[in-house]
């Protein structure tokens, strides 16, 4: 299971810092790894081997799972990582989208007072894990795929991955969350079978797509409006406020949706 280049040089720098694991603080690499969906995957599923042995509580949130693993572990896991070595703009893409999407729908969590907000944010950034793997074990088959999409041969992302690859990337990530027996919780998340936290990662991952397009995309409003049917009670101009998007652009989103 790899990790991105910057996540291991980060680490190999910290490390080389002092001879044994240095100290950390633990919600400082947890917010690091929100921004890995690699290594996020990678420690959850080391955190339920060492939970598994001692019948402890699931792993559902990034903390969890560094906690659960100690900083000895954590570095020994990332020094010995490979690192995803893609220069394609659809892997940028792609990972780029499972980050934003993670930290909108941990926003709109909070707005929710949901009893996880972090593991709702999990589960969106492993929401794509099929796709993220293949970039770096199979790089060719996303590729094809996004040809097949570009050259107009499908109307649909999930259809030029069958023609190309025959299966989509989503059915892969629900296959490998079986396999890997992801905690139960965010295996249902993923699935989408939780209501309504369910909604609000897969709102989040389209919000997250349609801003990777186009910061004023003309989908945002469907976004939000879409949103706020499960956050009821929450001001448009809040959901919008979480947006990584330039105030400009939040005003513009803002003022359309009154428009409306």
């Amino acid at each position: 299971m790899p990790v991105l280049p910057a996540t291991r040089a980060t680490f190999q720098a910290w490390k080389s810092q002092d001879q044994e694991a240095p100290e950390f603080s633990p919600k400082k690499i947890a917010e690091f790894v929100h921004n890995d969906p690699y290594l996020a995957l990678k420690l959850l599923i080391e955190a339920e081997r060492h939970r598994s042995k001692r019948l402890g509580k699931e792993t559902t949130t990034q903390l969890a799972t560094i906690l659960q693993l100690g900083s000895d572990e954590l570095y020994a896991l990332i020094a010995g990582s490979p690192v995803v070595e893609v220069d394609h703009p659809g892997w940028k893409a792609a990972v780029a989208t499972a980050v934003m999407a993670a930290g909108i729908a941990r926003a709109w969590s909070n707005f929710r007072s949901d009893s996880s907000p972090e593991e709702i944010s999990l589960a969106t950034l492993l929401s794509e894990t099929g796709e993220l793997l293949l970039w770096h074990f199979a790089p060719e088959l996303p590729s094809q795929a996004i040809a097949e999409f570009e050259a107009g041969r499908a109307n649909r992302t999930s259809l030029a991955q069958l023609n190309t690859a025959g299966f989509t990337f989503r059915q892969l990530t629900l296959l490998l969350a079986d396999a890997w027996k992801l905690p139960h919780m965010i295996s249902l998340l993923i699935r989408g079978v939780d209501q309504p936290r369910t909604h609000i990662a897969q709102i989040a991952i389209d919000c997250a797509r349609h801003l990777m397009q186009n910061p004023d995309n003309p989908a945002l409003p469907s976004d939000i409006g879409h949103i706020a049917q499960y956050l009821p009670g929450i001001a448009q101009e809040k959901l919008i406020s979480v947006l990584p998007i330039a105030d400009e652009h939040k005003t513009h989103l803002q003022a359309g949706m009154q428009g409306e």
